[in-house]
């Protein structure tokens, strides 16, 4: 299996941030004035990978409300119930001065009853870890309104399936993998405008679900994920996503994946997300839509 330093380099960094004086209070470490910074729904809210983003999307923002001076972070859970598979996912993420953002989540893909008809057996689930980084590189989203520059950030995610065995009889090549990533995000405060794309280079088949690389290809392919919002008011933000994906397993074709969402900020510490996902074809199965429902606590 290919072996990756992203623990390492999550860690090296968590370790080189200023280290907080103590106290007798939990939390006190960090600052009133140092957290919230953001305006509502800004830092986006956490995408089935766990990084800051849409639900499908990765962003360039950084998760939470901290700002420049500020520390911010969130846990979420996440549901997907499709015709014939659910897919689970909840994490923990941090971003830190509004530059480093480092995320862990894990998914459950249940085949429910359809794993009997894949040979798997009924109730068969995948499950995948994700450790998650990315790092601000220039522009601002939210301030940055006197001038065209996107705020853009890069990022990589390495992911781990517990299922090799399977990955291997269907065609994969691997049961872990690293994507590496570049996004762009534009707000507009005028139009009440969000406008973001990303470029992904990934070799994951259904995002890492089933492996990755495949007998069509081995290699790592950039695959554009684009989402648009509208800001209805301050709390409440819907629109769309669309993420492309490699086809590499030959013994079922993978489509591109769609969603039309609405994100409701109740307060700066909980948000709501529910959307329509069109999934498409998963493992031979056609026509894999369905409701997607996301809950985010944070600061």
């Amino acid at each position: 299996m290919r072996q990756n330093p992203v623990t390492a380099l999550a860690f090296v960094l968590i370790v080189a941030l200023p280290a907080a004086p103590a106290t007798a209070q939990v939390f006190d470490w960090v600052p009133e004035n140092r957290t919230g910074g953001k305006l509502l729904l800004t830092g986006g809210v956490s995408t089935i990978e766990g990084s800051g983003g849409g639900g499908l999307a990765t962003w360039a923002v950084t998760t939470g409300y901290g700002a420049q001076d500020g520390i911010g972070g969130n846990v979420h859970a996440t549901y997907i119930n499709l015709p014939d598979y659910e897919l689970r996912s909840w994490g923990v993420a941090a971003a830190f001065w509004d530059r480093v953002e480092v995320s862990v989540a894990r998914q459950e893909f249940d085949t429910g009853a359809t794993g009997a008809a894949l040979g798997l057996g009924s109730g068969f689930t995948f499950t995948q870890d994700i450790i998650g980084l990315k790092v601000k590189l220039v522009g601002d989203a939210v301030y940055g309104q006197d001038t065209w520059l996107p705020q853009i950030a890069v990022g990589l995610q390495h992911k781990s399936n517990d299922q090799g065995a399977v990955i291997s009889a269907v065609g994969g090549q691997d049961d872990e993998g690293t994507e590496y990533y570049i996004a762009a995000t534009k707000l507009l405060l005028a139009e009440s405008l969000l406008v973001s794309g990303t470029v992904r280079f990934t070799d994951a088949n259904q995002t890492g679900l089933l492996g990755f690389g495949g007998d069509r290809n081995d290699d790592l392919e950039p695959q554009f994920e684009g989402s648009i919002g509208y800001l209805l008011n301050r709390n409440l933000a819907v629109g769309a996503e669309y993420r492309t994906k490699p086809d590499n397993l030959g013994f079922a074709g993978e489509d591109d994946w769609f969603d039309i969402y609405a994100a409701w900020a109740v307060n700066r510490h909980l948000s709501v997300t529910a959307a329509y996902v069109d999934l498409g074809s998963i493992a031979t199965f056609e026509d894999q839509r369905g409701l997607y429902l996301s809950l985010q606590v944070g600061f």
